[in-house]
């Protein structure tokens, strides 16, 4: 069984910032990742094969009613290599909720700021210059104007995207050929590695167990072959399914009776409206623009402009055989905009009798009203800029998975505390995520960033 000072479970955002700072300090860090690392030699090239290759289960996993559809990564560098690496700060009323629901005093703006410098300072960070955004933004753009709403342009991770050379960045779904993308193998995890990280990949961690002065991770190599390792620190960076499914396989629910609650996702719903001149939202930049206006934060939603690749897109446009087919022959003609709720309800995650992980989450009648509130201004844009007909999306997206293992004030509220550490464990913490205590309604990267460096603070102060 071979020692480290901390191992790490997860080589996405939250675990490569961890393990960046651990292994800076002089630990000796081991990641553990199950899915493969991949470089921009050999991303998938299309839909099929990314969803397969990329993602857990095939593309999507499914709440219990079958209403939405999740998405995890699986593959060295987590979300940030399948997302759109939009990085936001929050807002007031997020950390203000944050504050009042664990009583962590640095959860303000204020007490942010210092940590979103840091973690904004080790990344490249660009707007999508106006002249290169494709006619989809556009449409968003006028349409707010038209409507008298806000936008802004998305703060995206990205360093020469060469649009100017009719680079098309809908493949950056699937990771970004590029090297564009500030995905964390090129940034955060990069960094671990030159500093003497050791990563294991194609590894799935089975269970964990804490014991007098150590912990230990039981895991099994692709090959089937298992492997054990022994650790001063452990590190839970495996996405909010991940650290969930993990501690409840491994017996941690009478230790933790608020394990696995309280959890939240971003539902989306996309909305597509064809034009009579082609759209073409697959060329050049794949998102330039984002709400910016105080009444739909107030509403509890928010739009972005998105689009997606044609398998996505048959799976949400409605209809049937030849009319299902004649609406997918005119898939250049569509726009696309997305409605993010903020949702209030919070789900749970259990595992089933044959130990699979079950997604119990659904929205209430106040998410579905968010929801309602966010197409009828979809709807109005779309009608604004000269839309033929608009189309609803068949099923919700759940994006942005939080929760269950949440920073709390005391065990019945959460499972973890103000440094990072698991309720009642001397060395097992969380980094991802799961900490999250509710839905902050944007875009969580930075966040994740952010507090995973807090988080490696604690780790190396109780090592001390």
């Amino acid at each position: 069984m071979q020692d480290y000072d901390a191992i790490v479970i997860g080589a996405g955002v939250g675990g490569s910032n961890v393990a960046a700072a651990l292994t800076a300090a002089g630990m000796r860090c081991l990641i553990i990742e199950a899915g493969r690392y991949r470089s921009r030699q050999d991303y998938p090239r299309g839909e099929l094969d990314g969803n397969a290759q990329l993602f857990w289960n095939g593309g999507m996993e499914l709440n219990t009613s079958a209403t939405l559809a999740l998405l995890r990564a699986r593959v060295v560098g987590g979300g940030s290599i399948v997302n759109q690496a939009l990085l936001d700060e929050f807002d007031d009323i997020a950390l203000d909720d944050w504050r009042e629901r664990t009583g962590i005093t640095w959860f303000s703006t204020a007490g942010m700021a210092p940590l979103y410098a840091e973690a904004k300072a080790s990344v490249s960070i660009q707007q999508v210059p106006v002249e290169h955004a494709n006619r989809n933004a556009r449409i968003f753009k006028q349409g707010f104007e038209n409507c008298g709403f806000q936008c802004k342009p998305l703060q995206r991770g990205q360093s020469g995207c060469r649009h100017e050379e009719g680079n098309d960045c809908i493949e950056c779904l699937y990771g970004c050929r590029l090297d564009s993308k500030q995905a964390t193998p090129l940034t955060s995890l990069q960094r671990a590695l030159k500093a003497g990280a050791k990563l294991l990949t194609e590894c799935e961690v089975e269970a964990i167990a804490e014991q007098a002065g150590f912990s230990e991770v039981h895991a099994r190599l692709a090959d089937g072959r298992p492997v054990s390792f022994r650790c001063n620190s452990l590190i839970l960076a495996a996405g909010t399914l991940g650290s969930n499914a993990l501690l409840l396989k491994s017996g941690w629910q009478d230790r933790l009776p608020a394990l696995g609650q309280g959890f939240y996702c971003h539902p989306q719903f996309m909305y597509f409206a064809r034009y009579r001149e082609p759209v073409d939202a697959q060329r050049g930049p794949f998102q330039s623009y984002k709400s910016d206006d105080a009444g739909f934060r107030q509403q509890g939603f928010k739009l972005e402009n998105v689009f997606a690749p044609p398998i996505g897109t048959a799976l949400m446009l409605p209809g049937l055989g030849l009319g299902h087919q004649r609406q997918m022959a005119l898939m250049r003609h569509f726009a696309c905009i997305e409605v993010a709720v903020r949702d209030s309800h919070p789900g749970s995650l259990h595992l089933s009798g044959q130990g699979r992980l079950q997604i119990n989450k659904e929205l209430n009648s106040e998410d579905r009203q968010r929801a309602k509130a966010g197409y009828a201004a979809v709807e109005r844009i779309f009608r604004s800029t000269g839309a033929e007909q608009i189309h609803s999306g068949r099923f919700g997206i759940g994006l942005h998975l939080m929760g269950g293992l949440r920073l709390a004030r005391r065990p019945e509220e959460g499972c973890v505390e103000g440094n990072f550490r698991l309720f009642g464990s001397r060395r097992v913490y969380a980094a991802d995520a799961s900490v999250f205590p509710s839905a902050p309604g944007i875009n969580p990267s930075l966040t994740i960033m952010a507090l995973a460096r807090k988080a490696a603070a604690h780790i190396l102060e109780d090592a001390r």
